[in-house]
């Protein structure tokens, strides 16, 4: 446990394990995802950004190694003797015939052996099959492997406001078939989804707790220019939670966290002229400073009300 922190972070996790710095590189794979090429009747969760989720990512005009060594170089000049993972950000991306997904998998873990010691994938959980969960399984086996899927919310009314069109048994049943393949699962939730109490914010925490996944990462909302929820939100308001109330929240979730779970991140990011409303997520240093202070000043660690 990190005892400045008072949580478990990522960063400590792998300076332990490989005694280095160690950064993603998140690259823009030009997919999609069935909740937005219309499969599911949709065009995308209604929070989602224009890139799917992917603002922090490579231009995908570029090709994924120019991608890569670029955003490589600018991380090496802030960590000259850092490692790098490779991170898939953007959209979903295990959405595609699997020989696709291979060839691309592949190539990625090519670009740079002596400094890739891992790869994430960002996907949701109806973007499998049983042969990529075994071809998954293969990779895990040369390279540690991390797929990140997207919760948000375990509460329905949620579920059908934000038009995530997947089921939470979907994701139970895509963690189950991760773990079998000792595949280790990243969740995202966000906090402040329209109509959810603080209660309803701890119980997703609560549900994440009977799971066996390795890491979170936990996000204020952000109402994003051009989404169908920042539209809905001009022609009726809902509240958005003041960083007091976020900082509150994330550390009431912090508390009740399984101590074993790595904290991934806890601030928001995006690009900046689209972030609509809030503005403090903006200032993520802020965020995380706020949230170190109150833990330090209750003195709670994570796993505190664990049950």
């Amino acid at each position: 446990m990190n005892q400045e922190k008072h949580y478990n972070t990522l960063t400590e996790y792998y300076q332990k394990k490989l005694n280095c710095k160690v950064a993603k590189v998140a690259l823009n794979a030009n997919f999609t995802c069935p909740n937005r090429d219309g499969t599911k009747g949709y065009g995308g969760c209604t929070y989602c950004s224009k890139l799917g989720s992917g603002d922090t990512a490579g231009n995908p005009i570029h090709s994924l190694r120019k991608q890569y060594f670029e955003i490589k170089e600018r991380l090496m000049k802030k960590w000259p003797t850092a490692k790098f993972i490779p991170y898939l950000q953007a959209y979903s991306n295990t959405y595609a015939p699997l020989e696709q997904l291979k060839s691309l998998y592949e190539e990625i873990l090519s670009f740079d052996p002596d400094h890739i010691v891992g790869l994430a994938i960002a996907t949701r959980p109806d973007c499998f099959t049983k042969e990529l969960y075994d071809y998954l399984g293969q990779i895990n086996q040369r390279v540690p492997l991390s797929i990140e899927l997207g919760l948000q919310s375990i509460h329905e009314k949620t579920i059908q406001r934000i038009h995530r069109c997947c089921t939470n048994e979907e994701l139970i049943l895509s963690v189950k078939e991760l773990r079998k393949r000792n595949i280790e699962v990243v969740i995202h939730i966000i906090n402040g989804l329209p109509d959810e109490m603080e209660d309803d914010m701890l119980k997703t925490i609560d549900f994440l707790n009977t799971l066996d996944i390795q890491g979170i990462k936990i996000h204020s909302l952000l109402l994003l220019k051009d989404t169908v929820l920042y539209e809905e939100y001009q022609k009726v308001p809902f509240p958005i939670l003041t960083l007091k109330e976020y900082v509150d929240i994330v550390v009431k979730q912090i508390a009740r966290l399984k101590p074993s779970i790595l904290i991934h991140r806890l601030a928001a990011d995006g690009i900046l002229e689209d972030i609509m409303l809030p503005k403090w997520p903006i200032k993520k240093l802020v965020v995380m400073n706020e949230i170190d202070k109150l833990l330090r000043a209750k003195n709670i660690y994570q796993g505190d009300d664990f049950k």
